[in-house]
């Protein structure tokens, strides 16, 4: 499957430039991945590359099917200077390789959870993960294949995790836009949730 890395490598570097980093993280049982840092301007942004070069499986399946089922990829976007948010690349792995190592899909609407801050004193342990299409558009594959998309993750802090599990992902995302939260402030607090 690096045929299918190389062309979501060559998607991501249409869409974001050329990347001023990289970093491989390998997990015991789990296929490399890479995290890809992309710099523009006041904002960086960092890139999972290997989750999809295997189709994530439904947890309940009896077999996992080589070919066919979702893939993609992760995003996250941070202002710079605010705080080490390099450090979210191991995180962000973990994230990555959360398909092959708990089974788990990764699709819009979910939250993700990796037990720690995301990056020194980050109020955020959490991500909830955004629909695919906007900053990089989905990756079409030769059919059987499934497109690779590509999900922005947003950092959530714990107040607004709790509330989102209660409200859904949709009513956290509404009030983000209520109350003009900026999503890529590395030392944001919670939005208001009363």
């Amino acid at each position: 499957m690096s045929d299918v890395l190389e062309l979501v490598e060559a998607r991501l570097r249409s869409a974001l430039g050329t990347p001023d980093a990289r970093a491989a993280v390998t997990f015991l049982g789990t296929d490399r991945i890479e995290v890809l840092r992309f710099a523009d301007g006041e904002v960086v942004r960092y890139a999972t590359l290997g989750m999809s070069a295997q189709p994530m499986t439904d947890p309940t399946a009896a077999l996992a099917d080589p070919v066919r089922g979702p893939r993609a990829e992760l995003l996250i976007s941070v202002r710079t200077g605010q705080a080490d948010t390099d450090k979210v690349l191991r995180p962000l792995a973990v994230l990555a390789a959360s398909p092959q190592v708990e089974g788990v899909v990764v699709a819009p609407g979910a939250s993700l959870d990796v037990g720690e801050p995301l990056w020194p004193e980050a109020p955020f342990s959490s991500v909830l993960v955004a629909e695919s299409g906007g900053l990089v558009e989905n990756l079409e594959l030769d059919a059987p294949l499934d497109p690779v998309r590509f999900l922005p993750l947003l950092p959530m802090t714990a107040n607004e995790a709790a509330w989102k599990r209660v409200h859904g992902a949709g009513a956290l995302e509404k009030r983000w836009l209520t109350h003009g939260t900026d999503l890529r402030d590395p030392q944001r607090r919670s939005v208001p949730l009363d």
